[in-house]
């Protein structure tokens, strides 16, 4: 079993996913980022490189959802195969950063690898406004996001709140990150281990300490 942790860049899910890990016993698994050999150019030149990074990160998501299923822990995991195809190759492909060619092929390999594998158990959305985001991206300091276009970024948001509220078919839980720091501040980290413990079976969240 899987916990899945959705967000845009900047929205804290990798925060989350190493607190969660943590309060729950469960096996973080982390997004491919600072070993993905395409990141740097990808920023560079969005429509050069799209179709190249989202293979890469297609590839590593399938990998990791093949290998956990087969795991008896459950897995907590910073980013899901089907966001990656969903919002971002989506939204690279309808602000012109992939052509159609390239982006039925990648969808005829994603078709190809979803009979393969599950949903998540569990789906935590983090939503964050752009402002938000960049402020977050900002204090993080990676150099190769420190120029994504704000259009980018809001384009990411609407198909993330398209796909997870209108059309995902899996179990969803919104969090609305804004006003929240759960990294420094004990009470918003509760109150979302509250929601979780509401809406996740008991049996799956009794091995917290």
């Amino acid at each position: 079993m899987y916990i899945g942790i959705a967000g845009n860049i900047g929205s804290g899910k990798t925060t989350l996913t190493e607190m969660l890990a943590k309060h729950y016993q469960w096996e973080p698994r982390y997004e491919s980022v600072v070993n993905n050999p395409y990141m740097d150019d990808y920023y560079k030149d969005l429509q050069r490189w799209s179709f190249a990074m989202e293979v890469f990160f297609l590839k590593e998501r399938f990998k990791d959802v093949l290998e956990f299923s087969q795991s008896t822990n459950i897995v907590i995991q910073d980013r899901t195969l089907q966001e990656g195809v969903f919002v971002f190759t989506a939204n690279n492909y309808l602000q012109g950063n992939m052509s159609d060619r390239d982006f039925e092929t990648y969808m005829e390999l994603y078709e190809i690898m979803v009979e393969k594998v599950k949903l998540p158990n569990l789906m935590i959305y983090l939503r964050a406004s752009v402002p938000h985001l960049v402020e977050n991206i900002q204090k993080r300091g990676r150099e190769c996001e420190q120029k994504i276009p704000i259009e980018y970024l809001q384009g990411l948001n609407d198909r993330y709140d398209d796909f997870i509220l209108n059309k995902y078919k899996g179990k969803v839980l919104v969090v609305d990150v804004d006003k929240l720091d759960y990294k420094t501040r004990p009470e918003d980290f509760q109150f979302i281990t509250d929601k979780i413990d509401t809406v996740f079976p008991f049996s799956l969240t009794n091995s917290k300490k």
